[in-house]
């Protein structure tokens, strides 16, 4: 019988043996209207066997009984059994306060505070206390307090109960001790344990688990604890669990989390179903922390496949990634190119200062040209002074000209060695991938070839091995270069297309495009020199010279009783990432005196791709000065709910081309009526670009289009021209 079982069956008693100490020697009266002795003898009967029943089970728990009686002038019994409990000679307890005198001080005051208490709450109450035997021994004693009220609420009696935990605790120690002692085995072995039951997926980790995993020693949910660990490491994980829960064998798995401190940690995973009679299925898992293992090993994969002076891949890594990187562009039918750089001059400062001195270089070319190319590029020292670049995410062939040029850059600043500068260039050919070159060797004796093409074109260069690429690269260059002093030289105008409401009644708007025309190379239009500007940092200049002359053109247009909505001007995302634009075009607006909520600045999908703290900033000043925002070209880009949400647009520009299909392809109508749908569900205005045709213009109006742009309302104008259009609008 445990220890809760017999409490209940010593409160079930309480009220027809309430003197339990003396039960033995008080006589019990009987009422009722019952006279006959038969009926009285069964109850006596019934009344004994209860007695012996509560008798068996205090000796069975190692508890005695007392109660105290304040109608008998606060007097004390004992049964039997507390005698046996506290090792007490039998009747050597007086029934008065004296018997606290085989007490101790410390014991004498809890049971003097516990008294207190149950007198001022009316509570039961159950305290534990030392308590030193005649044997010499320290019991150590649970006490148990209950008090009787009676009908006018005073204190009548209180019976108590006492237990011996002595084993008990003895017991609970040798356990914290055992227990102690497997952790610190555990932490020897770095050797960490969780439980985690099958139903609730609730978990039980030891100290060492802890520690291994970086977390204080708090309730962790298996979530949370998977959360640290890597994706691949959520998903063995998980899948191990399924499998074993099916009936599956053991499994040891090795899986790899992050510290919140940010180290990364390898732990050996051994797991498998514990099914025992009475407990419910768990899942015990054992953590080996081979961090160190791995680490080693990682260090022989290091010496095998990477260059020990630049911490490179080497030739052989170089041949396994760029085949995988070649067999994935097929796949997706991507542009990928091969690029062999050589440096020049390498060989003259290695023989003339030594190896040592031509190591240092080595490692500090490499590094520059590492910080000029992306994640996704592989990057390996070939041999010597020759190295290997995979771009494997064109967007065009002449990208990776770009790419070739920003390594030849990165290497105009001589490196020093003490007083000497020392110069050294690179020669780079540039091979695409395509049906000619499919292989890696191919591959690569194409670049190689056009490396020695641009040695031999001057050195510091670089040359495309396909002729064609080549053409279209050297005309990029040539806009790039005559980019350069455009702005300076006054080549670049400004032409303007109104923007029709749909509600006749209500004035145009205006949108600005810049043109742009080259003495040598003619006219370049947007569509071509827009790219080429971002990339070679010229468009914020040409960007603020656009937004300015449209604002001062603007307000002289009002000035001449012009009426017309707001000058639109097209953003750049090169722009919005500039520091400080947000505050230079409301500068601009005050400096030409016009209002900046008359001001729309139109902006693609994919500048509102990269949401970062200056972005936002750049829009809240927007904002709060009214500068309303429009997304241009919608739906051809990276169209998502989410980014028109968070910044403040006010309007969608459907694209040109879903307008020109949409009478001829149901599918596209769909298209166009959907997002006027989205733009007015999110209190947006809608406005369709290349409206060419009356049709077109009867099924927008038709669909809720707010406003319409194109050639049936007008061609893009030069100022007088336009000028002339609004007045006729009149």
């Amino acid at each position: 019988m445990d220890q809760g079982a017999i409490f209940s069956l010593l409160k079930h008693h309480l009220g027809t043996a309430a003197d339990l100490p003396h039960v033995d020697r008080v006589a019990v009266g009987m009422t009722g209207a019952c006279g006959s002795s038969q009926r009285q003898r069964a109850l006596e009967t019934e009344l004994e066997i209860q007695r012996a029943q509560l008798k068996q089970a205090q000796r069975a728990a190692g508890m005695g009984g007392w109660v105290w009686e304040n109608e008998a002038g606060g007097c004390m019994r004992w049964s039997d059994a507390f005698y046996a409990v506290t090792t007490l000679q039998a009747d050597s307890l007086p029934a008065d306060r004296r018997w606290m005198r085989v007490l101790g001080r410390g014991g004498r005051r809890q049971v003097l505070s516990a008294w207190r208490r149950v007198q001022r709450e009316g509570n039961e109450y159950t305290f534990d206390m030392s308590h030193r035997a005649g044997d010499g021994l320290t019991l150590q004693l649970r006490v148990w307090m209950q008090p009787h009220l009676d009908p006018n609420g005073s204190l009548q009696r209180v019976i108590g109960q006492i237990h011996n935990v002595s084993a008990q605790r003895q017991t609970d120690a040798l356990i914290r001790w055992r227990t102690e002692l497997l952790n610190r085995v555990s932490a020897l072995g770095r050797i960490g344990a969780c439980e985690i039951e099958v139903g609730s997926r609730s978990m039980l980790w030891t100290e060492e688990c802890y520690r291994i995993h970086g977390l204080r020693k708090e309730q962790i949910s298996l979530d949370q604890a998977l959360s640290l660990y890597t994706q691949d490491s959520q998903d063995s994980f998980c899948a191990a669990l399924d499998r074993i829960a099916a009936g599956g064998l053991p499994e040891q798995l090795e899986l790899c989390f992050y510290r919140h401190s940010g180290q990364r940690v390898w732990v050996q995973v051994l797991v498998e179903l514990d099914q025992r009679e009475g407990l419910p299925e768990r899942f015990v898992v054992l953590f080996r922390d081979i961090t160190r293992e791995r680490e080693a090993n990682e260090r022989i994969e290091l010496l095998a496949h990477y260059d020990l002076l630049t911490g490179l891949p080497n030739r052989m890594l170089l041949r396994e990634q760029a085949i995988e990187a070649m067999e994935e562009a097929r796949k997706r039918g991507a542009t990928l190119a091969m690029l062999f750089i050589d440096l020049d001059g390498f060989k003259a400062i290695n023989d003339t200062f030594g190896h040592a001195t031509g190591d240092s270089l080595l490692k500090a070319a490499a590094a520059r040209f590492h910080q000029n190319l992306s994640n996704a590029d592989l990057f390996a020292r070939f041999s010597g002074d020759e190295f290997i670049v995979i771009l494997r995410n064109l967007s065009q062939p002449e990208d990776a000209g770009l790419v070739a040029r920003k390594l030849i850059a990165s290497l105009a600043e001589p490196l020093y060695r003490g007083d000497s500068a020392l110069k050294v260039g690179a020669s780079v050919g540039i091979a695409l991938m395509d049906e000619t070159r499919q292989d890696f060797d191919t591959l690569l004796r194409a670049a190689d070839a056009a490396m020695y093409a641009a040695k031999s074109a001057g050195r510091n260069t670089y040359q495309y091995y396909s002729q064609d690429a080549l053409a279209r690269t050297q005309r990029r260059l040539e806009v790039e270069h005559a980019l350069h002093g455009a702005v300076d030289r006054e080549e670049f105008s400004l032409v303007y297309q109104p923007l029709v409401h749909a509600d006749s009644s209500q004035p145009p708007s205006i949108e600005a495009l810049v043109r742009w025309e080259h003495p040598r190379i003619g006219v370049c239009g947007p569509a071509e020199f827009i790219p080429i500007a971002e990339k070679c940092g010229e468009i914020n200049q040409i960007g603020e010279w656009v937004l300015d002359e449209a604002c001062r053109q603007a307000a002289v247009w009002r000035q001449a009783g012009l009426a017309f909505e707001r000058i639109a001007v097209n953003i750049s995302a090169v722009q919005l990432r500039e520091r400080g634009f947000a505050e230079r075009v409301i500068q601009t607006c005050r400096r030409h005196n016009w209002p900046p909520h008359q001001l729309e600045l139109e902006l693609t999908e994919s500048a509102l791709i990269r949401d970062t703290d200056a972005l936002r900033q750049c829009f809240e000043i927007f904002e709060t000065n009214g500068v309303p925002l429009a997304v241009d070209d919608f739906g051809t880009g990276f169209s998502n709910l989410h980014y028109l949400n968070r910044f403040p647009v006010q309007r969608l520009k459907i694209d040109r081309s879903f307008v020109q299909e949409m009478l001829h392809d149901a599918g596209t109508a769909e298209v166009t009526q959907a997002i006027v749908q989205l733009g007015h569900a999110l209190g947006m205005q809608v406005v369709a670009e290349g409206v060419e045709t009356v049709q077109e213009e009867l099924m927008l109006r038709a669909q809720g289009c707010d406003e319409m742009q194109g050639y049936l309302f007008s061609r893009p104008l030069p100022p007088r021209q336009m000028a002339q259009w609004l007045k006729a609008r009149v």
